[in-house]
């Protein structure tokens, strides 16, 4: 039961892969023109507006391959006795201590002999400084080929990470780093002489098969980023495989991943042999510390007298409003600029960049209310969210409530412990009956407002 008082807390929220959201046609049918949320743009978004690591209250799990070993972790980077030039480059970059997946995984990374890992872990955790530190902890520089292989999803992502390196490596100059994307062409037959290379699954097979400028069997620890994004990116999958292949069976080993669904591990299976695993323990899906509400209305225009009513009786900090597609949250933000409220827009026709500007105008609070579609439902964190209202309620494709994009949804607000809630529009017998079925799941119930 979800009581309306001033007890609130913060709740806890697992991830999901982004959907395709429908809205009902006049014909009482279902289409796909909702806003998508495509995975490798979330990820580089959350790398983008998270300079500072998050504060996860998952506990780690760690499962070792060999269960008699003593289970080494660090709290601070001393520990780790790097190389001095490296524990400056660490301390440059503004971390002052181990976070909670780098306490356990950069001991098994950097063990010796060298340990294979598959690791769970979330944008903002610390573990693309994890593993850039192992590689850059790894490579001998007096041997000028390639050593260390860090395969990304996309252009954008591996910019991140090789960016991520060249700062942590700004004192060991005889360290070289080389991008293997697109558009940087190389002359073939010559052999790269750069120890580290990060890029693109497709760029780094031609690299290594058809340009022959990097030995595969000279590389010694091998990356591969982002995992789940990876198999959802059509031809990836099999390019991965195809560059596994080629390496050693004493090539170290390091998967990551977001999440670890059934397809993730299949795949991490296939190309990490006899690894440790660590993987964030997921806390119970609960609602409860967030009050919810649903507003009986008609029509888009009386959902938005709703709204306007909505703010009139409260005191909001900030408020996130979720439309269905970018054609709805264009018409709401207009309509809600010309009553005079500060408004953002966010939606998938922006750039990534884009996105992270208004999401850092938004947690600035140079707007007080943010319109965006599902490619905001997950990963954004603003302390000041007061309200998150779903203007339009969260379907999948066959028209029935998607669970898991509502908790995303209304996880926007009551964060790090403040108090907050949300509010749902219901402008038809079918809304009612996704309110009904969001109830069923979660086991509470949702009170009428006012």
């Amino acid at each position: 039961m979800v009581a309306f008082d001033a007890g609130w807390g913060g709740g806890a929220f697992s991830t999901c892969a982004g959907n395709i959201v429908s809205e009902k046609s006049e014909n009482g049918g279902w289409r796909r023109d909702a806003d998508k949320v495509d995975l490798a743009e979330q990820s580089l978004l959350n790398k983008l507006i998270r300079r500072s690591l998050v504060r996860n209250r998952n506990q780690v799990e760690v499962l070792q391959r060999d269960p008699t070993s003593p289970l080494y972790s660090v709290k601070t980077f001393e520990e780790l006795r790097l190389k001095p030039e490296l524990l400056k480059g660490v301390y440059n970059m503004g971390f002052n201590r181990p976070s909670r997946i780098q306490e356990n995984a950069l001991p098994m990374m950097l063990a010796q002999p060298p340990q294979n890992l598959i690791a769970q872990s979330q944008s903002g955790t610390g573990k693309t400084a994890a593993f850039s530190l192992a590689m850059l902890s790894h490579v001998n520089p007096a041997n000028k080929w390639t050593q260390c292989l860090c395969i990304s999803p996309t252009y954008e992502l591996a910019l991140q990470i090789g960016q991520v390196i060249e700062q942590m490596g700004k004192f060991c100059p005889d360290v070289k780093l080389a991008y293997a994307i697109r558009g940087n062409r190389m002359e073939r037959g010559i052999k790269l002489q750069d120890q580290i290379v990060i890029g693109t699954p497709g760029t780094v097979l031609d690299w290594c098969t058809k340009y022959k400028l990097i030995d595969p069997k000279k590389i010694t620890m091998f990356v591969l980023d982002e995992a789940d994004v990876m198999i959802a990116t059509q031809g990836h999958r099999d390019q991965s495989i195809r560059i596994h292949r080629q390496l050693t069976k004493d090539c170290q080993m390091l998967l990551f991943s977001a999440t670890f669904e059934d397809s993730v591990w299949r795949f991490a299976e296939q190309v990490v042999p006899d690894p440790n695993i660590i993987r964030l323990k997921r806390e119970e899906e609960t609602l409860d510390t967030i009050k919810q509400f649903y507003v009986l209305c008609k029509e888009k225009e009386d959902k938005f007298t709703a709204l306007c009513n909505l703010y009139g009786s409260l005191t909001i900090a900030q408020a996130m409003i979720f439309c269905h597609t970018r054609k709805m949250a264009a018409w709401l933000t207009a309509h809600l600029t010309k009553e005079g409220h500060q408004v953002a827009l966010l939606s998938g026709e922006m750039t990534v960049e884009q996105r992270a500007a208004v999401i850092e105008r938004f947690r600035n609070g140079k707007e007080k209310v943010l319109v965006t579609t599902n490619v905001c439902s997950r990963g954004i964190d603003v302390e000041q969210v007061s309200l998150v209202v779903n203007f339009d309620l969260p379907v999948d494709m066959d028209g029935n409530a998607d669970n898991e994009t509502y908790l995303h949804r209304i996880g926007r607000t009551g964060r790090f412990g403040r108090r907050g809630f949300a509010v749902n529009m219901v402008d038809s017998k079918h809304s009612m009956d996704i309110i009904n079925q969001i109830e069923m799941h979660f086991s509470m119930f949702l009170f009428l407002w006012p």
